[in-house]
């Protein structure tokens, strides 16, 4: 089974201001401890299934690197998945969308007058710099992955707990009503 981690938060807010934060991609580099900066590629200007981004990160372990991520998944005001791969082959294998080092995904769904978003990631199948780690200390790989899944679930808790910030901040005007396919 691949790890994976996930977190989810209960917004007092309409599903749709959520979705016009949780779309925006350069978000989560106000709150990620490794995600610095983000751009649409191929002349994309947001979210749709098959655009790719990229994405530049940086951790005390691996130092800076950067990654192209695919949109795999994308239904308006529900969901928004993308697979991540490795451009520059640093951790081996060929950049495929197919076999990613990470997929992550957003879930939006309305909830008691509001909204519930999911943020979760699996990791792998591809290489990464998690292999990196466990290829050098395989006798504490287990540690290693877990220690990474809650490394990970730390900035999930902190960019949907920064989304909530931001929500509740904007000042849309009134939200078009929600329905779940609009």
């Amino acid at each position: 089974m691949a790890p994976e981690t996930e977190y989810t938060v209960v917004l007092d807010a309409d599903p749709r201001r959520v979705w016009e934060v949780v779309s925006d991609i350069t978000v989560p580099t106000n709150f990620s401890p490794e995600l610095r900066r983000v751009r649409w590629l191929d002349g994309a200007t947001g979210p749709a299934l098959g655009a790719r981004f990229e994405g530049h990160n940086h951790n005390d372990f691996l130092g800076w690197w950067r990654t192209e991520s695919h949109v795999v998944a994308w239904e308006e005001c529900r969901v928004f998945a993308w697979a991540v791969v490795d451009p520059e082959r640093r951790f081996g294998g060929e950049p495929d969308p197919a076999r990613p080092v990470a997929t992550w995904r957003y879930d939006l769904a309305p909830e008691s007058g509001g909204a519930r978003l999911r943020h979760h990631v699996r990791l792998g199948p591809a290489r990464s710099g998690l292999s990196l780690a466990t290829d050098a200390m395989p006798d504490k790989a287990e540690a290693i992955v877990r220690q990474r899944l809650a490394d990970l679930r730390t900035a999930m808790t902190a960019t949907l707990e920064g989304i909530a910030r931001l929500v509740a901040e904007r000042d849309a005007g009134p939200p078009a009503p929600f329905s779940p396919g609009n």
